[in-house]
């Protein structure tokens, strides 16, 4: 069996809008895979981190946001991503609503800027293909129940979606 990374994933919702992170290719992420792309909050887990601890860390340390400024933070789903070109990942996708009326945007931080984008707007953005998959999950009518995805890549091409 494979050795997964674990890692955590935030959208924050203020209203209609969405929280995103513009990955960039400076400082640590030079040649970052993910660059131009627009990925939500998080990152990887630390040594005895639950992932809400992660995400909530994470949270503040890419964007400021205190965990007293988000009502409602849920887990909303794991996802399992598996990469020919990278380490493979077991995320964990949360989602809660920023409260305060200080704006974190546009925020630069080490991995990128900061920016809000409209629901409606999802479609149009850059981003992996399988974080579409995502979006139909996670921003589908409010549900209580946690969604499972597994997504297959070969390099660049998602090849794979399962859902349970």
């Amino acid at each position: 069996m494979s050795e997964y990374k674990q890692t955590t994933l935030c959208y924050l919702t203020k209203g209609e809008d969405i929280l995103f992170i513009i990955k960039g290719n400076t400082g640590k992420n030079l040649q970052n895979m993910n660059a131009g792309k627009y990925l939500g909050v998080g990152g990887h887990m630390e040594d005895g981190e639950a992932p809400y601890e992660c995400a909530f860390r994470e949270i503040f340390e890419e964007t400021g946001i205190e965990k007293h400024d988000i009502k409602d933070m849920k887990l909303k789903g794991v996802a399992t991503f598996i990469n020919d070109m990278c380490d493979n990942e077991m995320m964990y996708i949360y989602k809660g609503e920023y409260i305060s009326d200080k704006d974190p945007c546009p925020g630069n931080c080490d991995e990128g800027v900061l920016t809000w984008v409209n629901k409606k707007q999802l479609n149009t953005i850059p981003v992996w293909e399988g974080d579409r998959e995502i979006f139909r999950l996670l921003f589908a009518e409010e549900t209580d129940r946690i969604f499972e995805i597994k997504l297959i890549y070969h390099g660049n091409d998602l090849v794979r979606v399962e859902t349970c």
